[in-house]
């Protein structure tokens, strides 16, 4: 049974690991409101670029003059994964939620007999991944030293991406990511970025085909939009990401400052239940002495 110095010092050492997560849950919180706010931005023109997209791949379908990007090699034996994780941890199931979803995906294709080559974005997820696929990695983008994550950042993987695929490194790229839903709620998802493919709902197609007349011809546009609609995609991945981060973060912490108050009033009780035990034995012993003489 610990001694009452050692409950103390327990209890002590529990309040101040609830004081380090109310403090980390507050941050996450103030983080959290930008992160979303910069998330439902961007997610208008993501829809509107997705849409355009859509409409310039639907008129350009079945060219031969196709770009490579949407095209694709014409093979799907190389797969690039674009795994997106966060830098630090403390943030509940985040990373491994979107660990757990590459390692099914790469179960799949190794199945299938197709290689897997993985590109981190993330410590965390990197770290996950190192004993079983080291040997897959191609590359890692570091995003420790970025505050404020913005475009150049996305338009950085963009270009390494793309670069990989000009030299037949690949046929297939997915990234994977996390959709901020809520607080409690955020979703690990893969969305295949090359072959570029853009879905729209009919109502944005038929708007875009009905007002829109294209100029110079689609395939043309969709040589120069192409590059900026896969770092819109990464974009919006890298933005989502950043929001379910903080959402899980605060949720997490919200949780842990619950469980250390918690175990405060347990480690609490069994102090005072100890402490009366000491003095109930004390002054049995005084009785006792008293008694005898």
């Amino acid at each position: 049974m610990p001694s009452l110095k050692d409950l103390k010092t327990r209890i002590e050492s529990v309040k101040n690991t609830r004081k380090i997560t109310k403090a980390m849950q507050m941050v996450a919180a103030a983080k959290l409101r930008r992160a979303q706010e910069a998330a439902e931005a961007g997610r208008p023109y993501a829809e509107r670029m997705n849409a355009v997209m859509a409409g310039l791949a639907a008129a350009d379908s079945g060219s031969d003059t196709a770009p490579k990007l949407m095209a694709g090699t014409g093979d799907d034996k190389v797969h690039l994964l674009v795994i997106m994780t966060a830098e630090r941890g403390l943030c509940g199931g985040f990373n491994s939620s979107i660990v757990k979803l590459a390692r099914l995906h790469i179960a799949e294709l190794t199945a299938a007999g197709k290689e897997v080559k993985i590109l981190t974005v993330g410590k965390k997820g990197r770290e996950q991944l190192k004993r079983d696929f080291s040997k897959n990695f191609v590359g890692h983008v570091d995003l420790s030293e970025v505050k404020n994550l913005g475009y150049t950042n996305a338009q950085d993987i963009m270009r390494d991406v793309i670069a990989r695929f000009d030299t037949g490194e690949f046929d297939v790229a997915k990234v994977f990511y996390s959709i901020f839903h809520s607080v409690i709620s955020q979703e690990p998802v893969a969305q295949q970025i090359i072959p570029a493919a853009f879905e729209a709902s009919e109502d944005a197609a038929e708007e875009i085909g009905t007002i829109y007349d294209y100029e110079p011809e689609e395939e043309q546009i969709l040589a120069d939009l192409l590059p900026r609609a896969v770092a819109t995609q990464i974009f919006t991945a890298l933005l989502e990401n950043g929001a379910s981060e903080q959402g899980a973060r605060m949720s997490a912490m919200d949780n842990a400052t619950r469980n250390a108050g918690d175990m405060i009033d347990k480690l609490t009780i069994q102090y005072n239940r100890s402490r009366q035990a000491v003095i109930t034995n004390e002054l049995i012993e005084i009785i006792s002495g008293a008694e005898a003489l």
